[in-house]
């Protein structure tokens, strides 16, 4: 899902190349549920060697969690759900920085962590922005000088801090 995120359309072969860690059966399955699920949708169909081969991209508006599926999630499902968004954001950057021509300090490599004492009013504001911002981009596609950048945010509460 991560890899399909603005990346326009991409084969299942194209999936493999860009996840090889990640096995054929596991592949299929994983974009057969996403279809059926319509968070993926088949954007081509073309014959080669006797089987068709579908492009897939990602139905923006079905590929987020919202609020409504988050307030029903268990404790368990979220640590599953973050297991994998973050397994996937480690599979990014590796892919990212085990290029040869990969230049982390040139090319806008950021990660970074910082907390914000907030409201419950200024936290919604805060995560509308941030939400807005990124959504804005989303609709260009590499291509014409853009580089495709995968922005990931994680938002964690730390009550460890309360007074």
């Amino acid at each position: 899902m991560q890899t399909l995120l603005g990346a326009g359309e991409l084969t299942t072969a194209q999936l493999r190349e860009r996840l090889p860690d990640v096995s054929a059966a596991t592949m299929y399955r994983q974009v057969a549920a996403l279809t059926q699920a319509e968070v993926l949708e088949v954007v081509r169909e073309r014959p080669v060697r006797g089987t068709i081969e579908r492009s897939y991209r990602v139905r923006q508006e079905e590929a987020l969690v919202d609020e409504n599926a988050r307030t029903t999630m268990t404790k368990d499902e979220h640590r599953r759900a973050f297991r994998v968004f973050t397994g996937a954001l480690m599979s990014d950057f590796d892919r990212y920085v085990s290029r040869d021509d990969a230049e982390p300090a040139s090319e806008g490599v950021l990660y970074r962590q910082g907390a914000v004492a907030l409201t419950d009013e200024e936290f919604a504001d805060l995560v509308e922005e941030l939400e807005a911002v990124v959504a804005r981009r989303t609709a260009t596609s590499p291509g014409d000088g853009r580089t495709r950048h995968i922005i990931s945010f994680v938002v964690v509460p730390d009550k460890t801090g309360d007074s």
